[in-house]
C-alpha cells in the first residue's frame, strides 16, 4: 500500500474522495479540487507531496524521513527540451498528459523529471499515471538519446522510426557516443531492429576497442557497426569446439560483416587457411590446429552472467597431488544453488557459462600457472606477462585425438602437451584432456572520456 500526506485542509472544509484505478487507496481532496477522472478527462486538482509542506508536524516528518530511507530508483534529469505545447501547464495538466499518453513518447518523456523533482516519487506517479519507474527511465533516457541524434543531424527519416514505441531501442545505445549513436540508429532502422537485438549491437560496439590484441580485431572496421556486430559473432565462433556450432557462428558472422576486409578473413576462417596466432577464442586464433579455446575473461563478466560454473583449482607447484586430490563432484543444489562438493577444498574459482566450461559435468579442475610457458604453441609476449587458468576435464584421461590437447605431468611438473605429440611417446593416458585456457581480465585506455557522456 502506498501512502502519502496531503496539505490538511481548513477547520470547516469536508472532504471528498478521488477514486482512480491506479490508487491502491483513495486520496482525500478538498471541496475546491476536482475529482480526477483519469484516461479520458483532465486532471484538475494536484496533489501536493508531503515534503513541501512546511507546516507538517515535527512528528509527522519524521515518520515520513523514516519511510523515505528506501527510495526506489529515480529517473535522470533529462536534457531533452519540454515542447513548446506543454511549457505553460501546471502540474495538474501536466499529470494529465501523462495518464493519457497525449502526445508522442518523446514529447511527454521530458515531463517525467520536473515532477520527481517537485517531489513526485516514480511510485506515486506510477499510481497516478500507470506508468511504472521502469518504462519512465526507459521513457526519459530514450527521449535523452533522441535528442542527441537530432544535435547530431540525422536524417528526419530515421527519427521518424523511433516515433512509435522507439523507447526501448534507443534506450540500448545510451552508452555509445552521439557519432556512434547515429551510426546505430540508422542500422537498427535498415535491418527492423527488435530491443533485444540493439541491445546486443551496442554491446558489440562497445566492446570491441577493449579487444584491441585479439585474433582478426584489426580486420574488422570500428566506425561501422556491422562490422562489430560481425567481430563479436567472430569472437563467438572460436569459443565453439563443436565444429557444428562454429560453422554457424562463422556463417552469422560473414552474413553480417560489410567490410572486405572482414569478410575476407571469416572467409578463409571458414575455409581453415587462417596460420598464425595464439590459440583459439577470444585470446587469439588456430595455431597449426589448435583446438583448444583461449578466453580472456573480461572485467564483470561474472557478475553480468546469467549462469556460471564452479571449479576447484590447484597450482600448477602441487603437480599432481593437487590435481588428483581436488573435488571430483560439486555440483548446486536447493532453491538457493548451494555448492556441495564431496570433500572440502580450500581454492575455488567462477567462470561464466562458455560452451565448453558447461560441458563439464563431473571432473573439472583448473590449474593455476603463473605464465604460458606450460603452453605447446606460441604466445608471443604474453609467455611471461600473465598467469592463465587452464580447465582440464579429468574424466577424459585417454588420449584419442590428435588435435586435441591434455594435462600432463612431465620431468616432475604440469604441462600440456598435443594429443600426437603423447601417442609418438606411446602415452595413452593422461591427467584430464583441456577443455579450455583462461586469461586473466586486463585494464581498458578505450572507456568513454567524460565528454562522450550525455
Amino acid at each position: 500500500m502506498i501512502s502519502f500526506t496531503l496539505n490538511p485542509s481548513p477547520p470547516q472544509t469536508t472532504t471528498t474522495f478521488l477514486h482512480t484505478p491506479f490508487l491502491s487507496t483513495p486520496i482525500s481532496l478538498t471541496p475546491t479540487h476536482k475529482p480526477i477522472k483519469p484516461h479520458r478527462a483532465t486532471i484538475s486538482s494536484i496533489i501536493i507531496p508531503s515534503s513541501s509542506n512546511p507546516q507538517q508536524p515535527k512528528q509527522q516528518q519524521q515518520q515520513s524521513q523514516q519511510q523515505k530511507l528506501y527510495q526506489p530508483f529515480r529517473a535522470p534529469l533529462t536534457q531533452s527540451p519540454i515542447p513548446q505545447k506543454y511549457r505553460s501547464l501546471d502540474t495538474t495538466a501536466r499529470l494529465d498528459v501523462l495518464t493519457n499518453r497525449l502526445g508522442v513518447w518523446y514529447e511527454y518523456a521530458p515531463l517525467i523529471p520536473p515532477l520527481i523533482q517537485d517531489g513526485f516519487d516514480p511510485s506515486i506517479l506510477e499510481e497516478i499515471t500507470g506508468i511504472s519507474g521502469h518504462e519512465q527511465n526507459t521513457l526519459v533516457v530514450g527521449a535523452q538519446v533522441r535528442e542527441s541524434l537530432v544535435q547530431s543531424g540525422v536524417d528526419d527519416y530515421i527519427l521518424e522510426f523511433f516515433d512509435k514505441g522507439g523507447a526501448e531501442l534507443l534506450y540500448e545505445i545510451r552508452l555509445l557516443t552521439n557519432n556512434q549513436r547515429a551510426d546505430a540508429a540508422k542500422y537498427m532502422l535498415e535491418n527492423k531492429f527488435e530491443p533485444s537485438d540493439a541491445q546486443e549491437l551496442a554491446r558489440a560496439i562497445k566492446d570491441y576497442p577493449r579487444r584491441r590484441g585479439d585474433r582478426g580485431w584489426e580486420r574488422f572496421d570500428y566506425t561501422i557497426p556491422a562490422d562489430c556486430l560481425a567481430f563479436m559473432y567472430y569472437r563467438q565462433a572460436l569459443e565453439y569446439r563443436e565444429s557444428e556450432l562454429r560453422v554457424s557462428a562463422l556463417e552469422k558472422a560473414l552474413s553480417v560483416a560489410v567490410s572486405d576486409r572482414a569478410k575476407e578473413w571469416i572467409t578463409k576462417e571458414l575455409e581453415g587457411k587462417i596460420q598464425g596466432g595464439e590459440g583459439q577464442g577470444r585470446g587469439g586464433g588456430v595455431i597449426d590446429g589448435v583446438k583448444v579455446p583461449v578466453v580472456r575473461l573480461n572485467l564483470g563478466e561474472i557478475a553480468e552472467a546469467t549462469v556460471v560454473a564452479v571449479f576447484p583449482v590447484c597450482s600448477a607447484e602441487d603437480k599432481i597431488k593437487g590435481v588428483e586430490e581436488a573435488p571430483w563432484e560439486y555440483r548446486s543444489k536447493g532453491d538457493f544453488g548451494i555448492v556441495e562438493a564431496d570433500k572440502g577444498w580450500k581454492r575455488w574459482v567462477v567462470l561464466p557459462a562458455w560452451g565448453p566450461v558447461m560441458g563439464l559435468k563431473e571432473g573439472g579442475v583448473a590449474v593455476a600457472f603463473s605464465d604460458a610457458k606450460a603452453l605447446p604453441w606460441r604466445v608471443n609476449r604474453w609467455y611471461k606477462e600473465e598467469s592463465i587458468l587452464v580447465v582440464a576435464n579429468r574424466g577424459r584421461k585417454e588420449v584419442t585425438e590428435d588435435d586435441g590437447f591434455y594435462l600432463v605431468s612431465s620431468d616432475d611438473e604440469l604441462k600440456i602437451e598435443r594429443g600426437a605429440t603423447l601417442k609418438e611417446k606411446g602415452c595413452t593416458e593422461t591427467l584430464g584432456s583441456v577443455a579450455i585456457v583462461v586469461r586473466p581480465p586486463r585494464e581498458s585506455n578505450d572507456e568513454l572520456s567524460p565528454e562522450d557522456w550525455d
